[in-house]
């Protein structure tokens, strides 16, 4: 079985063999859309990496696809069973995972616009290994948003007037719910299982998430209907004054898609900086005395410290900070700022 995280500038990837759940490799794509992409495989238990051109999703996965023969990690393709692929946005649609078919390939093609960097990514990722793999090759959509199909009314609704929901479907929806959902549940199989938990998972990586787990089930998650709220990220600018659109409009005369465009590509961490969406590169500034980088990188570990705060509240405690994705597992510098603001917590 291969495992599949299309994000909006990589591509993760395991394959399993089930039901031992043993892997027999991963790796991932990175970079994608920059000038040098980045692709890593394992073989032999030895990682290989090969820095080229991957200007998109499409590539990405040739390069994987091709790598898995080529290094002899499968004879054919033919030996690959089934592909599960993490999808963003399921909307109301979908809460739980699916068998693809071509009316769940529509619908997740209905919802991008609730997810513009990431939906479009997952279906050219279906699309491209459903080529190129064998016929008899099951495909599953795992839905991001589905984790988060067990917060209350009160939670999901936004203030503003209700045809925008009942009409629209204008709700918060989360993001990150397969990661939400697994790390909270090990969180609570490390505590012993208890009947009654307060989990915060923080899903820090160029997109970024908190969720507020209670019991085992969302309660709260910093994202909304599309991924670009809650805290600041690698491209996104997070929560933001709604008047501010108004603003920009006005003196650049840019429309609201080029704004939300912006927004979405261009602002966040790489914004602020002036250097890049990835923290190795911003770390690497403020170590040559970059202001600017630094202020984004205290800006992005200030609005997580925030949202923490808000949810210790929300389940009045919390038995477990997590913290995971790409800046959660591996920049300690983040963490540690992070924990820092933490000590009213003991």
């Amino acid at each position: 079985v291969m495992a599949v995280n299309a994000g909006s500038s990589s591509l993760k990837f395991q394959l399993i063999n089930m039901p031992s759940e043993e892997v027999i490799t991963s790796g991932l794509v990175e970079r994608i859309g920059q000038e040098v992409g980045n692709f890593v495989i394992k073989v032999n238990g030895e990682k290989i990496q090969t820095q080229t051109p991957i200007p998109d999703h499409q590539v990405a996965v040739d390069l994987l696809l091709n790598a898995l023969v080529d290094h002899h990690i499968v004879e054919s393709l033919e030996e690959i069973d089934a592909v599960g692929h993490r999808v963003v946005h399921g909307g109301e649609d979908f809460d739980d995972s699916v068998v693809v078919d071509e009316e769940a390939v529509k619908k997740v093609a209905d919802l991008a616009e609730l997810a513009p960097l990431h939906n479009p990514a997952n279906i050219i990722g279906y699309k491209a290994f459903k080529e190129a793999l064998p016929d008899h090759v099951g495909h599953v959509f795992v839905f991001d948003t589905a984790f988060h199909q067990t917060l209350d009314k009160e939670r999901y609704l936004y203030p503003l007037p209700l045809e925008y929901y009942t009409d629209l479907k204008v709700r918060k929806y989360g993001a990150h719910g397969t990661s939400h959902k697994y790390v909270s549940q090990q969180a609570i199989e490390m505590l012993g299982n208890p009947k009654e938990s307060r989990i915060i998972v923080c899903h820090l990586g160029n997109g970024a998430s908190i969720c507020a787990v209670d019991g085992g089930k969302s309660v709260d998650t910093s994202m909304g209907l599309t991924p670009l709220a809650g805290v600041i990220m690698g491209t996104r600018s997070g929560d933001i004054d709604p008047g501010i659109l108004e603003v920009i409009a006005n003196h650049t005369g840019k429309n609201i898609s080029e704004i939300t465009e912006i927004l979405n590509k261009k602002s966040g961490v790489a914004g602020l900086s002036g250097v890049s969406s990835d923290f190795r590169d911003i770390e690497k500034a403020i170590s040559e005395g970059n202001e600017n980088a630094k202020s984004a990188f205290d800006a992005y570990v200030h609005t997580v410290v925030k949202f923490i705060g808000a949810y210790v509240a929300v389940m009045n405690g919390v038995d477990v900070i997590a913290f995971t994705a790409g800046v959660g597992e591996n920049n300690g510098h983040v963490r540690k700022d992070v924990c820092s603001h933490l000590k009213y917590l003991g």
